[in-house]
């Protein structure tokens, strides 16, 4: 059996994607993807820039505006062109083959490389609690990594499942965190909040406007994930209404989830303590439940990180199969089984992060890319405006609100991360263009093989 491709290519394959999934998956996918340690971490991060609650506070909801704007902007073009593959797929049908490519293979790699970076840690968390894993990171990541792709093997109906059962547990149990520290915190059950060290004083002028950047761009950080649902977009039901529900009621579930834990963990730790704490989530167990809190940490973390890598692993899945689709890479990737899984392109992913994983290189490789992160949303916000002037009577069956100021300002936001990323990792930022260069006869070399598969 073949699977008939919009430019004529065939994918050699017993199977199709399965037009099968729903709101919930893409809501569980984008909860799945955003929240993770992300959250536990860079309070400390943003409280040490803002040693301000209101300040504090407003960054991440200026950080949950930016991924609500760009989910919009997003949801619009994944119900216009309803094909799995995330923003490869935006780009390449807007700005041509060499765009296109360049956000698939980074976008690609960065989420085989978040996976796995993912994978370790389960590893380091695991070790403690189960003391015959102590010391085997690596080991307990591979297997992680190797049992995500057995259940996704068996198909997308599989896949789905999973990823509800993860998401949810990690959805509760954080606001089970957060619940629990504000009724102890607001019932005198919780240590008192007293600081005992004075806050640093609040920056100025310039100053405060470099360290509300700074922070805005931690928060953004964490919540990225928000961009989750369009990978699957030609196999979710009804689109056109499925898709602008997922990707806005997921961003909202973690804008959510963001504001409660913030808020409990200012009422258990005062923001000048919280400041520079690398992990205030731990700090909060500790005082919420003294030893315990590290045990009830662990547990919490294990269940919230596992929903990460069965999204990303999923996730990383289409891009291949999707690039391949369209003439970029060889004709193997399109192969999809009875179940609606690519194999072949589930396959590659796995290796890839397996490969991250034995190396040790994760870390290095997603910090060359983190340039990428914010400029493959540029290329797809540009898009949006591309094809709204290049295809006025595509069928759209969602719009944008008040176009073009919700994309603009996205946009408008993408450049200045950017600059802001720049200015910040100078050095990162200079490798990631030096790759845009490099990635020119890569892109040559592989189109030419991949149209003589």
């Amino acid at each position: 059996m073949t699977v008939p491709t919009v430019e004529g290519r065939s994918a050699p394959s017993s199977g199709h994607l399965l037009k099968i999934l729903g709101v919930a998956f893409g809501l569980a996918v984008i909860v799945g993807t955003s929240i993770g340690m992300g959250i536990l971490r860079t309070p400390g991060e943003v409280a040490a820039h803002l040693p301000s609650v209101p300040l504090y506070l407003g960054v991440w909801v200026i950080g949950a505006v930016y991924a609500l704007f760009g989910a919009i902007s997003m949801a619009e073009m994944g119900a216009a062109i309803p094909r799995s593959g995330g923003q490869f797929v935006f780009v390449h049908r807007a700005l041509g083959p060499f765009p296109g490519f360049l956000v698939g293979w980074t976008d690609w790699i960065s989420t085989c490389g978040s996976f796995a970076a993912v994978a370790i840690v389960i590893g380091e968390y695991v070790g403690p609690l189960i003391p015959a894993l102590a010391g085997r990171e690596t080991l307990t990541a591979a297997t992680v990594v190797i049992a995500f792709a057995a259940i996704q093997w068996r198909g997308i109906k599989t896949g789905d499942r999973v990823q509800q059962a993860t998401s949810f547990l990690k959805a509760i149990s954080l606001l089970a965190l957060a619940i629990v520290a504000i009724v102890m915190a607001l019932g005198g059950t919780a240590p008192a909040t007293v600081a005992t060290t004075e806050p640093a004083p609040l920056p100025s002028g310039t100053l405060l406007f470099g360290a509300i950047v700074l922070a805005v761009q931690s928060a953004i950080f964490t919540y990225d994930g928000w961009t989750g649902a369009i990978y699957f977009s030609e196999e979710v039901e009804d689109p056109g209404t499925s898709l602008p529900r997922a990707m806005v009621g997921g961003v909202l579930a973690v804008m959510g989830i963001y504001l409660a834990l913030n808020v409990a963990f200012l009422l258990v730790v005062p923001i000048s303590e919280m400041a520079g704490d690398e992990f205030v989530a731990a700090t909060v167990a500790a005082k919420l439940f003294g030893p315990d809190g590290d045990t009830l940490l662990r547990v919490l973390m294990i269940v919230s990180l596992l929903a990460a890598v069965n999204a990303n692993q999923l996730m990383a899945s289409r891009v291949p199969f999707a690039m391949s689709r369209e003439g970029f890479l060889p004709k193997t990737l399109m192969r999809v089984n009875a179940g609606g899984t690519p194999t072949a392109a589930l396959l590659a992913g796995t290796c890839v992060a397996l490969l991250f994983i034995a190396t040790n290189t994760f870390d290095t490789v997603l910090a060359l890319l983190a340039f990428f992160f914010v400029a493959n949303y540029a290329l797809s916000f540009t898009s949006l405006f591309v094809l709204r002037r290049r295809e006025p009577d595509l069928p759209r069956p969602f719009r944008v609100p008040f176009y073009p100021w919700i994309p603009g300002i996205a946009l408008c936001g993408s450049f200045a991360f950017l600059v802001g990323g720049f200015l910040t990792d100078t050095a990162n930022s200079l490798w990631g263009l030096g790759l845009v260069g490099l990635s020119a006869p890569v892109y040559l070399v592989l189109r030419r093989k991949a149209s003589e598969t």
